[in-house]
């Protein structure tokens, strides 16, 4: 297992590298400057001083030449410095990560433990009112936008009822936490439903559970030793990936609920034309993809022992 890890892990060089040149290439030659911004700001939007900013930031320099830069920083942990904040990168990023982290496991908490149970009783009730009842909330939970659905709760439970404040962080608060992770895991929590359903459905057909049952055992050590156990690969295949989408799909529920994490962040630096905070955003997001992806396979041989790795 150590040499396996150890080779995933130096497949993130590339990764990371090839996703890195396309990202740095199309922030860099979409219309529009950080120094444009900053001259919105009240400052004096003249030849010079654009020339000026563009030479403090090194954007007068050649595109090979500045990725190339970027790419020596980035080796070492540097990953620059924001144009318009005057902040390093690392900094801001450390402030934000913690906050998207706590909303996208308290989502992902909502979504398996509500999607999985649906999915499992809705398995064990095939082809009937209590199926086709949980499949339809499925469905409408995979269809329902995230903005609406915010919209919604927010309209109900703070503004009609006054449960849950409207929006902000709260510094962190249980309360601040329930509508925008209820937000963002409801799409996730119909995904997980479907997914457990498909695979216990097709646990129930295989020989194993049909001669486990033939042995007089009864449903509930059927379904626990032998069902759901042959589904919790699948099961966690599927929430690790979620939870990696979910680091990246908390833009519209962070902007929403203004909820201070990566998110949002990543949002106001493409509107700014802040190409550094941008590309760190990005690479945080998909780094924090590559190590779940790596912790899922990790544990599929804890849960079931016949897997192996080379």
């Amino acid at each position: 297992m150590a040499a396996y890890t150890l080779r995933r892990l130096l497949q993130f060089i590339p990764t990371i590298l090839i996703i890195s040149l396309i990202m740095f290439v199309l922030l860099n030659v979409l219309p529009g400057n950080a120094a444009l911004m900053a001259g919105d700001k009240g400052r004096v939007m003249d030849q010079q001083y654009i020339e000026k900013m563009h030479k403090q930031w090194g954007l007068d320099k050649p595109l090979h030449i500045r990725y190339l830069h970027y790419v020596r920083d980035m080796a070492t942990g540097d990953l620059g410095v924001s144009f318009l904040r005057g902040e390093k990168v690392n900094t801001l990023l450390a402030a934000r990560l913690w906050p998207t982290f706590k909303l996208a496991i308290a989502s992902l908490i909502i979504a398996v433990c509500v999607g999985v149970p649906l999915g499992f009783y809705s398995a064990l009730k095939q082809n009937t009112w209590m199926d086709t009842s949980a499949m339809m909330v499925a469905v409408s939970g995979v269809s329902v936008p995230q903005f609406w659905l915010g919209l919604v709760l927010m309209y109900f439970f703070s503004v009609k009822i006054r449960i849950f404040p409207t929006f902000g962080y709260g510094g962190g608060s249980f309360l601040h936490l329930v509508l925008p992770a209820f937000t963002l895991g409801v799409g996730y929590m119909a995904l997980l439903a479907r997914t457990t359903r498909a695979a216990v459905v097709e646990v129930l057909n295989t020989d194993y559970v049909r001669t486990a049952r033939a042995k007089g055992l009864s449903e509930l050590w059927v379904n626990r030793k032998h069902v759901f156990r042959n589904t919790l690969v699948l099961i966690l295949t599927t929430a690790g990936l979620q939870f990696g989408s979910l680091i990246g799909q908390t833009v519209v529920v962070e902007k929403l609920f203004s909820w201070p994490g990566i998110g949002s962040l990543l949002v106001d630096s493409i509107f700014q034309r802040d190409t550094a905070v941008t590309q760190g955003c990005i690479l945080v997001v998909i780094l924090v993809f590559l190590v779940v992806n790596l912790c899922v396979d990790l544990l599929y041989a804890f849960i079931d022992p016949r897997i192996e790795y080379e």
